[in-house]
C-alpha cells in the first residue's frame, strides 16, 4: 500500500482559504451596512457580475457552510469529503481547473482592456473566486491520491462517454463566456471606435411608475471606475426574445466601455415595460417622465444623448425640444418629423410599409408574416379590412387608414413643429429605399435653414444604398456596408464630440452612397448646391404603352402640339410593385421588365448615352392629365436600363387627385415628387421612365369612384390620358450633376 499523506496536512491551507473567503464577506457586509467606509472599494467592485447582492450573500453564506464541513472533515482525518470518493477524484480536478483557467482569462482579459482596472482592488471578485478555485484543487489532489488503492470500476467505457459529454458542454460554455466577453471589444475594434477603456457594471430591470400608473423598465450598463459620465437613453419598442436582447447588451456594452452610462428602456408595453403598446401616441409623455426620472438619478450629470432609428428615432423627435433634462446630442436614423407623410406621400396610402408594420408588431413583440398573410391582407376591398384579411383586426392599422388628412391624429402623433424648437445637433441616417427619406431631407433642410447656427453647423446627414433597417443588393450583386453596422460606428465620435466636448475628427456636412459609381462621397449642403435641373420632355405617336412602344424622353421640347398616351386603369387588375422605397423584405431594387409590358404603364427611354449621367437630389414630374374618374392617382418610376434589356428600378412617386383637382374640360397640370436618389446612369445605359397609375401594394389602390376610399368596395375603371408636345409640355425633371 502506498503511504499517503495525512489529511489533516490539507486542512491549515483549506482553513487559510476559507479564512479567506470569510473576509471577503466580511468586507463585503461591511461595505453594504455601514456608510461612509472609505478604505474599502465600493459595493460594486464586490460584485461578481453574475449575480445580485440579494442573491450573492445567500449564496456565499452556503460557501461558507459548505467548505466549512469540508475543513472539519480534513481536520477530523474521516467524513465525506475524506473519504476516496472515485466520483470526486474523477470531477473535482478538471472543476477546479477550468474555474482557476477561466478566472485567469477573465483578469488578463481586464488587465489587457480596461486601464484604470490595472490594480488589485478592481478585481476583488476575481482574486475570491481563485481563493475558491485553489480550495478545489487542493480536496481534488487529496482526493486524487486516495483512491489509487481502490479496485477499477467496471463499465469503463460509459464513463468516458459521459466524461466526454460533459467535457463538450463545459468547453462550449467556456468558449461561449469568452465569446460574450471580448465580443464588445471586437465590435468596436470592427468598427474602428477605438480601443475599450472601462470594465462595464449593468444593472437589470431599473424602472419607475409614471403619473399614468405604467411602469417603464429598463437596464442600465455604468462604466466602472468613470466617475460621473454622459448618458446615452434609447427608447425601444423591443421584443424581449434572447437574440434583441443580447443585441442590446451587446451595443450598450461597447458604448459603456467607452465611457457612457447607457440606458436601454422598453416603451409601453414592450420589453420588460407595462401597460399597452399603442404606436408613437403615448411616448411624448413616457419620454418627459423618463427624462424627470433621470434627472433623479445619483449617476445622471445632465450630459444626455439619444440615438436609435425608425421607432426609437420617433423617441427621440418628441423630446428633441426639451432642456434641463433634455437631450444634448441626437442620432436618428430612418425617421422624421413627419409621419404623416410617410404613411400617406402624394396623399395615397404606404398600404405595404403600414401593413407589414402591423402584422409584425403584435400587442408585447414582433413577429414574422408570411408572404400568404402579406397577400391576403392586400388583395381585396375595403382597405380597411386588410389587416382581418391577413390575420386579425388591428386598432392602430384602422387608425392610420381612417384619417387620410393631416388631421389631429397626426398632429398628436407630429406635434406642431419640432424643427422650430429644436434644442440639439442630429446626426441623421437614412438610405436611398427607406419611405422616410423625403420628410427626413426635409427635416435636414431646414434645421440648416431655421435652426441656431450652432445646431444647424453641426448636423450631419448620411444616406446610403439601403431600405428601411436592411441592406440593399444593387444592379451586378453590389452589397455595400451593413445598415445596422452604419448606424452604429458614427455614434461614439459623435457623442465624443457633443457631449464629452472632445476633439474628434471633423467630418462633411453630407455624407452620400452614389449608385451606379458605387463611391461614398462627401458633400457640403443638401441639394447640392451645383445641381443642374435638366428636364427630359416626353414624346411619342401615341402608343408609349404598347410594349417596345415608341415613347421616348428628350432634352428638347417635342415639336407636335399635342398628343396624348392613354391607358385604362383598372383598380382590380393594378399594376404590380416591384421594389422600392417601404417597410418590409420587398423593399429596394428589382427588374421592372415584366411591369414594362402591361397596357396600362406608358414608358418613356432616352437615346443610349454617350456619357455618364449623374442624378442626384430630388426628381420631379410634371405631367399634363386627363382622366374619366372623379378621382384618381397618377404614378412615375425612374428606371435605369442597361445595355442587355435589364430595366432596374430607381425611384418612383404618386400623386393622389381629389375631384377638385382636375379641370374637366382640358388636361391639368399635375406635379408629382419622386422619391430623391443618387444615380449615376452609366455610358451605354438609357434613363427611362414610367407612367401608370398604381404601384400596388406600394401604395393603395385608387378605386377612381372619390367616395371614401378605406370603406370603399365598388371601384371603377378609368380611361387615363397623359398629354405632352409644344402646348402640354410634360417632362421628367432630374437634378444633374455636371461630371
Amino acid at each position: 500500500m502506498t503511504l499517503l499523506p495525512r489529511p489533516q496536512s490539507y486542512a491549515p491551507f483549506l482553513w487559510l482559504l476559507l479564512c479567506l473567503f470569510c473576509l471577503r464577506v466580511l468586507a463585503h457586509l461591511v461595505v453594504v451596512f455601514l456608510d461612509g467606509v472609505a478604505w474599502l472599494p465600493p459595493e460594486e467592485e464586490w460584485l461578481s457580475g453574475v449575480l445580485g447582492y440579494q442573491y450573492l450573500l445567500v449564496s456565499q453564506i452556503v460557501i461558507v457552510l459548505m467548505f466549512g464541513k469540508v475543513c472539519v472533515d480534513f481536520t477530523r482525518g474521516q467524513g465525506y469529503f475524506v473519504t476516496p470518493h472515485r466520483f470526486l477524484a474523477s470531477w473535482l480536478p478538471a472543476t477546479g481547473l477550468v474555474y482557476l483557467c477561466v478566472m485567469v482569462v477573465r483578469y488578463i482579459i481586464r488587465m489587457s482592456l480596461y486601464s484604470p482596472e490595472r490594480w488589485t482592488g478592481v478585481s476583488i471578485p476575481i482574486f475570491f473566486h481563485c481563493v475558491l478555485a485553489f480550495f478545489i484543487l487542493i480536496v481534488a489532489l487529496h482526493q486524487v491520491r486516495a483512491v489509487r488503492d481502490l479496485p477499477p470500476l467496471r463499465g469503463g467505457w460509459r464513463r468516458w462517454v459521459v466524461r466526454g459529454s460533459v467535457g463538450v458542454l463545459v468547453a462550449a460554455g467556456v468558449l461561449a463566456w469568452l465569446v460574450n466577453s471580448l465580443a464588445p471589444w471586437f465590435m468596436g475594434y470592427y468598427m474602428g471606435l477605438g480601443p475599450p477603456q472601462f470594465s462595464v457594471r449593468a444593472e437589470r430591470g431599473v424602472g419607475f411608475t409614471t403619473s399614468t400608473g405604467i411602469e417603464l423598465v429598463a437596464n442600465v450598463y455604468h462604466p466602472r471606475r468613470a466617475g460621473l459620465t454622459p448618458t446615452i437613453l434609447v427608447r425601444v419598442p423591443y421584443t424581449k426574445a434572447f437574440t434583441n436582447a443580447y443585441i442590446t447588451d451587446l451595443v450598450s456594452r461597447v458604448w459603456a466601455e467607452r465611457g457612457y452610462t447607457v440606458v436601454f428602456q422598453g416603451t409601453r408595453g414592450r420589453g420588460d415595460s407595462g401597460g399597452v403598446y399603442d404606436p408613437l401616441r403615448p411616448e411624448r409623455q413616457d419620454g418627459l417622465e423618463t427624462l424627470n426620472w433621470l434627472s433623479e438619478q445619483p449617476w445622471f450629470d445632465g450630459r444626455l444623448g439619444m440615438w436609435g432609428g425608425s421607432y426609437f428615432g420617433y423617441t427621440q423627435w418628441v423630446l428633441a425640444n426639451e432642456m434641463d433634462p433634455g437631450p444634448s446630442a441626437l442620432g436618428i436614423q430612418i425617421a422624421s418629423t413627419d409621419f404623416y407623410s410617410m404613411f400617406y406621400p402624394g396623399g395615397a396610402f404606404s398600404l405595404e410599409s403600414a401593413l407589414h408594420w402591423a402584422l409584425t408588431s403584435r400587442p408585447r413583440e414582433d413577429v414574422t408574416y408570411t408572404r400568404e398573410e402579406m397577400e391576403r391582407g392586400v388583395n381585396g376591398f375595403p382597405l380597411i379590412k386588410a389587416d382581418d384579411r391577413a390575420i386579425h383586426d388591428i386598432p392602430y392599422f384602422n387608425d392610420w387608414v381612417s384619417h387620410p388628412e393631416r388631421d389631429y391624429y397626426w398632429q398628436q402623433i407630429d406635434g406642431e413643429d419640432r424643427i422650430a424648437t429644436l434644442q440639439a445637433p442630429v446626426h441623421l441616417m437614412s438610405g436611398w429605399f427607406d419611405p422616410f427619406l423625403p420628410t427626413q431631407l426635409e427635416d435636414f433642410i431646414r434645421i440648416q435653414q431655421e435652426a441656431p447656427s450652432h445646431l444647424a453647423n453641426e448636423t450631419r446627414l448620411v444616406i446610403g444604398p439601403w431600405a428601411h433597417a436592411r441592406t440593399v443588393e444593387l444592379p451586378g450583386g453590389v452589397i455595400e456596408e451593413n445598415y445596422r453596422t452604419s448606424s452604429i460606428s458614427p455614434s461614439v465620435a459623435w457623442f465624443d464630440r457633443h457631449l464629452k466636448g472632445l476633439a474628434t475628427k471633423q467630418t462633411a456636412p453630407v455624407r452620400i452612397y452614389v449608385m451606379g459609381d458605387n463611391i461614398w462621397r462627401d458633400e457640403h449642403e443638401w441639394p447640392l448646391a451645383r445641381t443642374k435641373y435638366s428636364s427630359y420632355y416626353l414624346d411619342s405617336g401615341g402608343r408609349a404603352n404598347t410594349g417596345h412602344g415608341d415613347g421616348k424622353l428628350l432634352l428638347t421640347v417635342p415639336k407636335a402640339s399635342n398628343i396624348a398616351d392613354t391607358f385604362v386603369y383598372n383598380p382590380l387588375d393594378p399594376v404590380p410593385s416591384r421594389g422600392g422605397a417601404m417597410l418590409g423584405p420587398r423593399a429596394g431594387v428589382q427588374r421592372q421588365n415584366d411591369v414594362e409590358r402591361r397596357d396600362d404603364v406608358l414608358v418613356y427611354t432616352t437615346p443610349v448615352l454617350k456619357e455618364d449621367v449623374e442624378v442626384t437630389g430630388p426628381v420631379e414630374l410634371v405631367l399634363h392629365i386627363s382622366t374619366t374618374a372623379p378621382s384618381t392617382d397618377f404614378t412615375g418610376k425612374l428606371v435605369d436600363l442597361h445595355p442587355d434589356g435589364s430595366a432596374y428600378f430607381v425611384s418612383e412617386g404618386v400623386l393622389r387627385l381629389k375631384p377638385s383637382d382636375l379641370n374637366p374640360d382640358a388636361p391639368t397640370e399635375i406635379s408629382i415628387d419622386l422619391w430623391p436618389t443618387s444615380m449615376v446612369f452609366k455610358e451605354g445605359h438609357r434613363i427611362r421612365l414610367e407612367v401608370s397609375s398604381s404601384s400596388y401594394p406600394h401604395f393603395d389602390r385608387n378605386p377612381n369612384t372619390g367616395r371614401d376610399i378605406a370603406t370603399e368596395t365598388a371601384p371603377i375603371a378609368s380611361t387615363q390620358a397623359v398629354s405632352h408636345g409644344n402646348d402640354y409640355p410634360s417632362r421628367l425633371v432630374l437634378p444633374v450633376i455636371p461630371r
